[in-house]
């Protein structure tokens, strides 16, 4: 436990579970996962349903106000796979800024970003639950953004006219999912945390051990 009393969690968060530990409906939650999570533990960024990857939980409340309300940006970097071969005119478009439709109904320019086609990496394994069909025709895309829209890169995917098969994040600045299998929980010390997360401005509180 850091000296502040808080503790922190990266997660691969699995496909068909929510970012939640409580909710009214019959899903999938993160206290499903094995392991035993501190009270006051809290998702910080959500992945939707269907969305995998790289999710950070937390005891300490001023994460999210420091990660995601600060004027400075921070990299969130995703793993996309898209049904059809993608080519890099297509790709240039994603760089440059792409129409999507956000909250409201208004139209919104994306911010250029970084996107490149990969290789599928080694250590993304097919799905266990649900698992597509690979063998048919499809491109592997690594997308950096520094904003946050709703459902931004699967409106994005949308945009350039090829279905989201599969998207997993795999990084927030340097804090890495790396090879955490699905379902997988790491416990990171709270000073690398930030440093990894590039957050410069926060302060360990007063130590709420007992003396």
């Amino acid at each position: 436990m850091s000296n502040s009393g808080h503790r922190y969690f990266i997660i691969n968060k699995p496909y068909n579970m929510v970012s939640q530990f409580i909710s009214p409906d019959k899903v999938r939650l993160l206290g499903d996962l094995d392991f035993d999570f501190p009270e006051g533990t809290h998702a910080i960024g959500r992945l939707d349903n269907h969305s995998e990857g790289l999710l950070i939980l937390t005891t300490n409340k001023k994460v999210t106000r420091l990660l995601f309300e600060s004027e400075q940006p921070h990299k969130r970097t995703y793993l996309v796979m898209v049904k059809n071969i993608v080519s890099q005119e297509t790709v240039e478009q994603l760089q440059k800024g792409v129409t999507i439709r956000i909250k409201g109904g208004v139209d919104w320019v994306t911010t250029p970003c970084q996107a490149e086609i990969v290789e599928k990496p080694a250590y993304i394994k097919p799905r266990e639950q649900y698992p597509l069909k690979e063998f048919l025709p499809h491109s592997w895309l690594l997308i950096t953004l520094t904003e946050g829209k709703y459902h931004q890169v699967r409106k994005m995917m949308s945009a350039i006219r090829h279905h989201c098969d599969r998207l997993i994040r795999v990084s927030i600045e340097d804090l890495e999912l790396g090879d955490l299998p699905p379902g997988g929980v790491r416990e990171i010390e709270e000073t690398e945390f930030f440093r990894l997360l590039k957050i410069e401005n926060w302060q360990p509180e007063a130590s709420i051990l007992p003396q």
